[in-house]
């Protein structure tokens, strides 16, 4: 019910913001907790304390300054969840480097854009995971690493990139191994990451992300120290974190969900970081909360939705766990009740942010009430500010739906080399435009209720997707759902949905048609369902919905068209 109290939340906290750079939050992590557990990653038998990841971290700062590389050049890094990711974080940070994420699933053209579109001067990559073969892509990009001395790179299609380091044990031709580059650097170079360390500004950008939009080419969001330490700080205040908690990391690096809200929270707080592998499978992860006593766990939907299912989730031990995240997508209700009753997660929370808001804004606590924990993402992150805003840009009235804007210390610097991008997201007053359709009640929680260019417009009525989703995770047939609009002639748009049964169950399109009509408006009711086995997926676990938008447009004969 609407008020005429605006949509507008601002974080209040007696809690100041960290002026650290990664390095210093590194620092206060070792000299408070050095002997303490920091890294494990078990699919490559690594345990490492804070003194002994700090050590690790210091020797690969010194060993990339006997490449050449100096404060503010770009360096990327291509790798899935391995420990090397882990130490380049904090190696470039330590000497001012910034750090380029490269998605794992990228193929060639868009490692060219990437690397291209930030000028990289160097690259880490992982020589493979699963099908992509990372060391044939760089040398069918630059096949000049063929005769090429590592660090002496000249390739007509990377200009920019002189040296390639990979994580193999044998390293290709042209290339560094990485652990030759972590032995190389000396006293001379160890004292000089020291005074680079000391000359270094939270302010500076670090890293920069690639955003996966659904159309045109990825945008470099650049993000600060000051951006992501805080940020990983708060978030592991919400969860209550401390020197005692595992967090398991089921999630990519390359994204903020693991190198921001997993090691950034566990670095402020002195938890230890737990891999359960390269990248996500249901048994690892728990394998490894039953292993290694993990007291938190992170993850998108789909992920919790893969460990509830799987075969040994009746035989694991969840009894360590009680806190963790889900976030990345809308959060099924459904789903949170059975992650707070069979995971033993009691305290989890949700999280809503974006890669441009390094990335969170709001957070549930773990003493929210149920309801709010299972239907909002929270309230207002410390520190943070958010304004729901209408078509012309005025703030709604509570209770309204409207998009949801952000302003404060989160929001990123730009995108790379980009000012008309970065000129249309952030605002001449500082807001960024998320893009978001998000709806603020009397308390300050807030609810997220689709994405303003997913949103559908039939017949001259707007349909927001996620209102039918969460009526249809309600059948005990059904597993996940995806709703979107498709080009139609006499509507504009037609209603869409892609159903997940779970196993061993079927049923029919008029069977779901049935469950909705009388419950939901009959504008709301899909025209098209189609049982699917999977959904098209970013790397982070975010539904694509414009593919199979198009897919469904393609099949059933539609002609294509944008959606609003």
């Amino acid at each position: 019910m609407s008020t005429s109290q605006p949509s507008y939340v601002c974080g209040v906290s007696d809690t100041p913001l960290l002026f650290q750079t990664v390095g210093d939050a590194l620092d206060c992590a070792v000299e408070r907790f050095g002997e303490r557990e920091a890294l494990v990653v078990r699919h490559q038998d690594v345990r490492l304390t804070w003194c002994e990841f700090r050590e690790q971290v210091d020797a690969l700062a010194a060993g990339l300054l006997t490449l050449g590389l100096e404060r503010g050049d770009r360096i990327g890094i291509w790798s899935p969840n391995r420990a090397e990711w882990v130490l380049t974080q904090f190696a470039t940070a330590r000497l001012g480097l910034v750090l380029v994420n490269i998605n794992p699933a990228y193929r060639i053209g868009e490692l060219e854009y990437a690397l291209n579109q930030v000028e990289c001067r160097a690259i880490v990559i992982a020589d493979r995971f699963k099908t992509s073969d990372y060391v044939a892509m760089v040398h069918e990009l630059a096949p000049e690493l063929a005769t090429a001395s590592p660090g002496a790179l000249r390739a007509a299609r990377l200009p920019h990139l002189q040296s390639v380091i990979c994580t193999a044990e044998v390293a290709p031709p042209g290339m560094f191994r990485f652990a030759e580059v972590a032995a190389a650097g000396g006293r001379a170079e160890r004292e000089q990451v020291a005074a680079i360390a000391a000359t270094l500004d939270p302010d500076d950008p670090i890293n920069i992300q690639f955003t996966s939009g659904t159309t045109g080419m990825p945008k470099g969001a650049t993000l600060t120290h000051f951006n992501v330490v805080n940020n990983g700080y708060f978030v592991g205040r919400a969860m209550k974190f401390s020197e005692h908690d595992r967090l398991c990391i089921p999630v990519p690096l390359y994204h903020c969900f693991g190198m921001v809200m997993s090691v950034l929270n566990c670095t402020t707080h002195g938890a230890a970081m737990i891999f359960p592998g390269e990248g996500f499978d249901a048994g690892e992860v728990l394998a490894a909360i039953q292993a290694e006593r993990c007291t938190a766990l992170q993850g998108v939907p789909t992920m919790f939705i893969a460990e509830l299912d799987h075969a040994d989730f009746a035989g694991t031990d969840f009894s360590s766990l009680r806190t963790g995240i889900m976030a990345g997508a809308p959060c099924p209700v459904e789903v949170m009740k059975r992650v707070q009753k069979d995971m033993h997660m009691d305290e989890v929370t949700i999280a809503y942010g974006m890669t441009e808001t390094s990335p969170v804004s709001f957070q549930s606590s773990t003493s929210d009430p149920l309801d709010k924990r299972v239907s909002t993402v929270g309230r207002i992150h410390p520190h943070v500010q958010v304004k729901i805003v209408d078509v012309d840009g005025r703030v709604v009235p509570r209770g309204e739906r409207g998009e949801l804007c952000t302003r404060g210390y989160s929001v990123m610097q730009g995108y790379w080399n980009d000012a008309e991008k970065t000129a249309a997201s952030i605002d001449a007053g500082g807001w960024m435009h998320t893009g978001d359709l998000a709806v603020i009640d009397d308390e300050g929680y807030c609810n997220i209720v689709g994405r303003v260019k997913d949103m559908i417009i039939r017949g001259g009525e707007n349909v927001y997707p996620r209102e039918i989703e969460e009526y249809l995770y309600r059948h005990p047939k059904v597993q996940d759902v995806a709703v979107f609009g498709v080009p139609d002639e006499r509507f504009g748009e037609a209603v869409a949905a892609w159903v997940r049964l779970r196993e061993g169950e079927t049923a029919s399109e008029d069977e779901l048609r049935e469950y909705c009509r009388g419950q939901i408006a009959h504008y709301k009711v899909p025209a098209y369902i189609r049982f699917v086995d999977d959904f098209p997926m970013t790397v982070t676990g975010k539904i694509q919905k414009f593919a199979m938008r198009e897919a469904m447009a393609a099949d059933l004969g539609l002609e294509a068209q944008q959606t609003a």
